[in-house]
């Protein structure tokens, strides 16, 4: 693969500050697709007892669903003292339950017909089945949870975690009382059907001089909002920086080729972002993957993809087998918050699992002990 060299854009309070030591975990958007596959992806490095470790979690989209049922998971999961929860209940239930059900169909009907905006539909959703009246002032301390959205109006990411909400540009909103079903709904506000997610304040809540060229009234007031996919789909721009040692999931869908794309405006706009929006993830995923790739591996770290096919050209011997054919097949579910059925949701998550086993044990700790068996193992991939 050819590697980029282009950087990573750092935010100011980013740049300039040398890595720490530590591991943050990026997950990817990708709808309930993605959802799934990092649900795998958390039991593995849980069973690993890697996720317990962690000092960051940096969300975009289907991602953040996931990120957001774990963090409020984590003080059962990891109390300081008296025994551990059960991952299974406290994280792949529930994440399971909402896979069963359809949320974003009526959510777009509302809002075609203004009964509603879309956003706030698919946010009563995630509270009606999540996250209830939970607000990001109840995630735990460390790691810090970032469930990362798009800004349209200052064209930046806007991040929603415990210390604060921030838009580099516009300012920030220490210690925010903001639902955590508001957040994950404005990281998932997929354009153009969920999206826009508007929220308003009142400009005094920002910290004077935490903004920069566009700390004014009109843009803190109100917040125009759209899935955190749209400016960095691997969640990755939180975390790079600040941690050496980074993992990286990605569950987005590739790019298929269409021998007779549309020619009227609209299709053939649409088809047009999608190979620019495709270009830029593409810049993204090659310059993580050439920054932990020998030779000129300069971090420490791992990234595995849900359209990853492993062989055994390596010589090493895999107990959970997954055929490129039935792995294809998870890699291109729709990206959709539809609903699936359950052969479907256990594939992809022991997928998640054993694609994390895999480039986990390869690429950040070969003596890690390989997995025995999937979490699903009557159904495999």
């Amino acid at each position: 693969m050819q590697i980029c060299s282009e950087p990573v854009h750092l935010i100011p309070a980013d740049a300039g500050r040398s890595p720490e030591d530590g591991t943050a975990l990026c997950l990817s958007g990708g709808g309930y697709r993605a959802m799934l596959f990092h649900a795998g992806v958390l039991w593995r490095l849980h069973d690993l007892r890697v996720l317990g470790k962690l000092k960051r979690i940096s969300s975009v989209s289907g991602g953040s669903i996931s990120a957001g049922v774990l963090a409020l998971s984590w003080k059962q999961l990891y109390p300081d003292t008296g025994s551990h929860g059960s991952f299974e209940d406290s994280v792949i239930k529930p994440i399971r339950g909402l896979a069963s059900r359809t949320i974003d169909r009526w959510a777009v009907l509302g809002s075609v017909v203004g009964l509603f905006g879309a956003g706030n539909r698919i946010a009563a959703s995630y509270r009606r089945h999540l996250f209830a009246n939970s607000n990001l002032q109840d995630l735990p301390d460390e790691p810090r949870f970032i469930f990362n959205a798009t800004n349209v109006q200052s064209g930046v990411l806007c991040r929603f975690s415990k210390p604060y909400l921030w838009d580099y540009r516009v300012g920030k909103i220490e210690n925010p009382r903001i639902e955590v079903a508001v957040a994950v709904a404005a990281s998932s506000a997929f354009p153009p059907v969920l999206s826009p997610m508007i929220l308003t304040f009142d400009s005094k809540q920002f910290v004077k001089g935490s903004g920069d060229d566009l700390e004014l009234r009109e843009y803190q007031q109100r917040l125009v909002l759209t899935d955190g996919g749209v400016y960095d789909n691997l969640g990755l721009e939180t975390a790079w920086k600040r941690y050496k040692t980074i993992l990286v999931s990605d569950a987005g869908s590739g790019f298929d080729g269409n021998p007779r794309p549309g020619s009227d405006w609209f299709r053939h706009t649409f088809r047009v972002l999608m190979t620019i929006d495709n270009q830029v993830r593409s810049l993204r995923k090659r310059h993580v993957i050439g920054s932990l790739s020998p030779p000129n591996r300069t971090r420490t770290g791992a990234y595995w993809s849900i359209e990853d096919e492993y062989s055994d050209s390596s010589g090493q011997t895999y107990s959970l087998q997954t055929p490129p054919e039935k792995t294809r097949e998870l890699a291109s579910v729709g990206t959709r918050l539809k609903k699936l059925s359950d052969d479907l949701q256990m594939r992809l998550i022991n997928w998640g699992y054993a694609a994390c086993d895999r480039s986990y044990k390869r690429f950040a700790d070969n003596a890690s002990p390989p997995a025995e068996d999937f979490p699903y193992p009557e159904v495999g991939v």
